[in-house]
């Protein structure tokens, strides 16, 4: 026996004679067509979010993701060591017009969560029309991927709007045939390549779908699949070449992902399809509220799907099912957070799919249990984690890279009298150092403990250097005085307490070493290492 959730009547009820406050929540509905509801909604969702962030993370730097892709994109390059480089790219792009603030690169976060979530719809005005939409977003909204996957901007965040405006492209060129999205379909297709390599997946269903779909004859005997493989092969041959000249650092990053046993890659794939179910958790069960007695129909309408929609179903298909295919051969890990943003996909289907209109008193609620969500994360949720992780900190250490990067460069100030070029050590605080100082200081090798990007051109370590490593990392400590021991060289211990709104935190020591340039001796300075504690003021 089928039990249905979906109020039946009380929706007729509600669509025929709507409560006053649910009066400009359908007059908002009405303006999907009109074309301003969706842009609405997008720029409430970023409002939103920001203010989910601003107050969340109080007291704490960016994650290190996020300062990473910033020091990518201050050099453009074809590639860096890790990933493609869209990510660099468009961090570049960001704080040419906007500042190097957290609030920044919290805002290009969200844009892009929006962005993609604006490109999603461009797919459903294709195949719905009116609210159904804003049900599509408002299912991805209740999902984490838009909000607490999207705030750490990086290699995989990026993907969220280029794989919806990659699969739009494709969707118009095997629709239409025409040279225009054909070549579109190319150029998009390679920006997510340049996003990151997983993306090959999404680029494998295009063509899965191309050659499942009934009508692959017209599309395969057309000039439109050449064309955009043409187009895409020489929009990726600059970074190819790169990677070709330079020992394809980021392909032998991907690559350490493979070599696990056959069991664990066997329990990484059924981890990779729960990670998804439950991030869908919310959203099917909303769906299933919505649809309730009409779920019996699924089956018959999913078997009445339109062209187009088959299309994406196998471009769904091929997502989930090739990256666990070529995980279990490989035997490679497979982390379910790489696939997020292709869970549009699947909405896109399942809501689009449905021949039945759905009552606005469904969407109403919807919209409801979204902004529900929303404002309890930042009235509540926010504040608690901010008190939380002032209290206990963060994996990592995140409280304390605005100081250590501020009182770093205050005393190598003192000490030199002049800017501070060059930034080694600890990854995290390395980073955080080159974003957050005033001199913006550069980070790489060969000072850099573990990472892999080289100096710029034109940096030279004879204007002396500087390197932070957290106390108890002692083989970062034990790595930069090996690389310290024929230098000048002042060794000092900053111990650093986080603070929010004047309640004390958690307390770590980082240990600088500042290389003073050579031929100088620098200001008041013992050119024997010592130690020193320092406890800079509250920002």
């Amino acid at each position: 026996m089928f039990i249905d959730f979906s109020f039946r009547a009380a929706a007729k009820r509600s669509d025929r004679c709507p409560a006053p406050w649910r009066r400009p929540l359908i007059q908002w509905l009405d303006g999907v067509e009109a074309g301003w509801s969706i842009p609405l909604l997008l720029v409430c969702f970023v409002a939103v979010w920001m203010a989910y962030l601003s107050i969340s993370y109080l007291g704490a730097g960016l994650h290190p993701d996020v300062l990473e892709t910033w020091t990518f994109g201050r050099t453009l390059a074809w590639g860096n060591p890790k990933h493609p480089p869209l990510m660099g790219w468009v961090t570049r792009a960001w704080t040419t017009v906007f500042p190097l603030t957290d609030w920044s690169l919290q805002l290009m976060a969200m844009t892009n969560a929006a962005l993609g979530l604006w490109f999603v719809d461009r797919i459903s005005k294709r195949l719905v029309v009116g609210h159904k939409r804003l049900i599509v977003l408002l299912l991805l909204m209740l999902t984490p991927a838009y909000q607490f996957h999207a705030q750490r901007f990086n290699a995989n965040t990026v993907l969220l709007a280029t794989w919806p405006l990659a699969t739009y492209c494709f969707l118009r060129a095997f629709e239409t045939k025409k040279a225009f999205w054909a070549i579109a379909a190319g150029l998009s297709a390679a920006l997510t390549i340049l996003g990151k390599y997983y993306s090959v997946f999404l680029i494998a269903s295009f063509a899965f779908a191309a050659i499942a779909h009934p009508h692959r004859r017209a599309y395969l005997l057309s000039a439109s699949p050449w064309i955009s493989v043409a187009v895409g092969s020489v929009a990726l041959s600059p970074h190819l070449y790169w990677l070709a000249t330079t020992g394809a650092a980021p392909v032998h990053h991907a690559l350490t992902h493979a070599g696990v046993d056959a069991l664990t890659s066997l329990r990484d794939a059924a981890a990779f399809l729960l990670g998804l179910a439950a991030a869908m958790g919310v959203s099917a069960v909303t769906w299933i509220m919505i649809a309730g007695y009409r779920l019996k129909r699924m089956p018959r309408e999913l078997a009445a799907m339109s062209p187009n929609l088959v299309l994406l179903g196998f471009i769904a298909i091929g997502t989930i099912g090739l990256p666990i295919a070529v995980a279990l051969l490989m035997r490679t890990d497979l982390p379910s957070l790489w696939a997020l943003q292709g869970l549009f996909l699947f909405a896109v289907v399942i809501v689009c799919s449905t021949s039945y209109p759905i009552e606005r008193f469904y969407t109403v609620n919807a919209t409801v249990l979204v902004a529900a969500i929303a404002a309890t994360a930042v009235i509540v949720a926010a504040p608690v984690h901010a008190i939380y992780r002032n209290r206990c900190g963060y994996k990592e250490d995140r409280n304390f890279y605005h100081r250590a990067a501020k009182e770093l460069t205050r005393q190598w100030r003192a000490l030199t009298g002049s800017r501070l070029t060059v930034i080694g050590g600890n990854d995290s605080l390395g980073l955080a150092t080159a974003f957050y100082s005033p001199d913006h200081p550069h980070y790489g090798r060969p000072v850099a403990y573990q990472y892999a990007l080289e100096l710029p051109r034109g940096i030279a370590l004879e204007n002396g250097w500087a390197a932070l490593c957290f106390e108890h990392q002692s083989d970062c400590i034990d790595e930069m005085q090996r690389m310290t021991k024929d230098h000048t060289v002042i060794t000092r211990k900053l111990t650093l307490q986080s603070r929010l709104f004047g309640m004390p935190g958690v307390v770590r020591t980082v240990v600088a070493f500042m290389v003073v340039p050579r031929g100088t001796l620098a200001r008041d300075a013992d050119p024997k290492p010592v130690n020193a504690s320092a406890r800079p003021q509250d920002d």
